[in-house]
This record gives C-alpha cells, structure tokens and sequence, in this order.
C-alpha cells in the first residue's frame, strides 16, 4: 500500500469512527428506557434507579478509563476492549430476562462504550492533530447526536424493540472495526513520546485547572437547562402548540454542525481567547433575549446565537482542556464530565426557579447572569495577569 494511499484513508477512518462511536451512544441513550420496560417489565421507579446506576458507571468509566490509557500512552488499545464491551452488552440483554443480571450489566458493560469518542480526541491530541481538526471531529459527533435519537425511534416504531437491539449490535461491529483498524494504522508521534507530562495529581492541582473545569461546567449548565425547559417555555409562556418546540430544538442542533464547522476555520486563523470570548457574549444575548420575547417565531430567530455559543463550548472547549491537561485522556475525560456536572447543576438551577412566577422564562434569565459572570471573570483574570500566558489559555496556565 502507497503512503499516499494509507494517508487517504486514515482521513476517512477518522470521521467514521467518529460518527459510529458517537452514533452508538446517541441510539442507545433514548432506547435504554423503552428496552428496560419492553424487555424486562421494569417499573418507572426502577427505570429511574437503573438509569441512575448506568449513569454512575459511565461517570466512572469516563474517567478511570482514560487515566489508565494516559499511563500508557496507548488510547487504541483500551478503545478495542470499549468496543468489545459494546457487543457484550448488546449480547445481554438480548438473552437475559433477569433486570438485575442487565442492572449489572449496564454498570459494567454500559459505561466503556460511552468513553469511546473520548479516547478517539485523546489519540487525536496524542498524534499531534491541531485543534481545526478536533473541532471538525466534533461536528461530527455533533451530527450523530441529530440523527441518532430519530433513528433509534424510527426502527424501534416499525420493527419493535428486537430491531432496536440489533441496530445497536451492528453499530457495535463497525466500532470493533473502526478500532481494530486504528490499531494497525495508528502513529505515535515523537515529539509527545519524548516529552515528559507531569503526574496525574500534578495536572490536577492549581486553583487556575479547576477554574477552567468549573467554567465550562457553568456554561454546559446553561445549555441543558434551557434546554430541558424549552418545550415548557413554549407551550406555557409562549402559549405556542408543541411543534413549534421540536422545530426550535431541531434548528438549533442542526445549526450547531455548521457552526463547529465554521468555528474549525476560523481556530486557525483567530486566537482561541478571542472565539471564546465572542461565543460567550453570543451566549449572553441569546439567553438574555429569549427571556424577552414572546412569540416563539422570535425564539427560533435566536437559534443562530444559541448554535454559535454552544460549538464554542462543545468544539473549542475541548482544545482548550487539551491546552490546560497535558494528558490527553485526562482532559478528554474532564471535559465529558463537565457536560455529567453540569447536567447536576442544570437541576438545581431549574429547582431553585420553580416557584418563581415565571419559572420557565427565569431559567433563560439565569443563563445569561450564570454566562455573562464567567465572561467577566475570565476577561477580569486575563487582565490580572497580563498578556503573558499562553494565547490559548482561558483562565490560565494551569500552574
């Protein structure tokens, strides 16, 4: 085989590595709780306890995986065994009819699956991609999401739950091929060879990491509890029929591939602070005029604001935690995690909120004041220190 060759399709392996492991999480998540009932007669409090207990594995996984990958240095390896327990998985609850035989296999099986596109960006950064490349690999994760959920729903309303299992199965075979694949072809680059990276409680000390950390956890707050809230806000402060919702919720996800697109070009010419920098305020107007407006065409309007603010979290987020965590798997891992905590964070605020006289709308209003105060914290905190510090450092070096 010509280098070239080899090179040609490398590029092609990535994305659909990408779109795959994505896919598999995207399909899974909105089936597990139909399976859970279809399958195994699960009550709607057991389904809660099982989702909670799957969701803690994961949590878990996502970090104890890629640390071990980090000491290492090898993300294939420890993405063939994710996909192997992608299958094992599937294999489960196929044949078992025992909730807690699948409640054990969730926790076990359930979580490595999810570490997947994690481990994909660590190798990325470990092989020296530049951070354009990252972010075009998270569009595409970014359009699994879109199509997955449909489709998870599509098959299983006209074929039943037994064709959802075997959607996931097939899913499942390409990530064992995808990342067999990688195996064979993968490069180490020297230079991150040579280089010595400080120790895991090293990268984790300095009040500088955990700010950047505690940043994108606010922001990843924001997006989902709007989110959760949107179809709310537009039946009840809107007073709109709920199709209006599922046009506003599609909009923005579809907006948001273009974006993280658009956003991969301009990283190669604009510094990250300055992306984020504008992100962020898109963010704060977004949120700040959704709360003012009262037709939800108006809301679909600010789609754009809302998809460009979320690629800057989401894309350009995760380079930044590359910057800050020398390891990849840890910063990878780190950063999936602010989107699990902040998912917490999003429950709190919408609790808080609620007996509020407009709940729904103070959600938005809660958004922009949560966004516009770590707009001026990081612009406060880069002024401090000067312009000294690497370019493209949120919130510091991490020392």
């Amino acid at each position: 085989m010509t280098t070239d060759t080899a090179q040609a399709r490398g590029k092609v392996l990535w994305p659909v590595a990408a779109w795959f492991w994505a896919l598999q999480f995207a399909v899974l998540n909105p089936l597990l709780a139909v399976l859970l009932v279809a399958f195994y007669g699960a009550t709607p409090t057991e389904v809660g306890w099982v989702l909670g207990l799957y969701n803690i594995g994961a949590f878990v996984a996502s970090l104890v995986i890629p640390a071990l990958a980090d000491r290492t240095r090898d993300y294939i390896r420890p993405l063939v065994f994710c996909a192997l327990g992608g299958i094992a998985l599937v294999a489960v609850l196929a044949v078992t009819t025992s909730l807690p035989v699948v409640v054990l296999a969730l926790i076990i099986l359930g979580g490595p699956p999810g570490v997947g596109s994690t481990l994909l960006f660590a190798q990325l950064r470990h092989e020296g991609a530049p951070p354009a490349q990252v972010i075009r690999t998270r569009a595409i994760v970014s359009f699994a999401w879109v199509i997955g959920p449909p489709l998870a729903t599509l098959v299983t309303a006209a074929a039943g739950t037994p064709a959802a299992l075997a959607l996931l199965a097939g899913i499942g075979v390409v990530n064992v091929a995808t990342a067999l694949l990688l195996l064979r072809r993968r490069t180490t680059s020297p230079i991150n060879v040579a280089a010595a990276r400080p120790r895991l409680l090293a990268q984790l000390r300095g009040w500088n990491r955990w700010g950047v950390v505690a940043a994108f956890t606010l922001l990843q707050s924001t997006n989902i509890a709007t989110v959760t809230i949107a179809t709310l806000f537009v039946c009840h402060d809107l007073r709109a029929p709920i199709a209006w919702a599922g046009i506003i919720l599609g909009a923005a996800a579809l907006l948001e591939i273009p974006a993280l697109l658009l956003l991969g070009r301009l990283q190669e010419r604009r510094s990250a602070r300055l992306l984020l920098t504008g992100g962020w305020a898109c963010g704060v107007a977004y949120y700040g005029l959704a709360a003012l407006i009262h037709e939800p065409w108006q809301l679909l309007a600010l789609q754009p604001l809302n998809a460009w603010f979320f690629a800057t979290v989401a894309g350009l987020g995760l380079t930044v935690f590359q910057d800050v965590f020398p390891s990849p798997g840890l910063a990878s891992g780190l950063f999936t995690n602010t989107r699990r905590a902040g998912a917490v964070l999003a429950g709190l605020v919408i609790a808080a909120l609620g007996s509020s006289l407009t709940p729904y709308r103070a959600v938005y209003v809660a958004a922009a004041v949560i966004v516009l105060a770590v707009l001026i914290t990081a612009a406060t905190l880069h002024v401090a220190r000067g312009t000294s510090r690497a370019p493209n450092h949120t919130l510091g070096s991490g020392s």
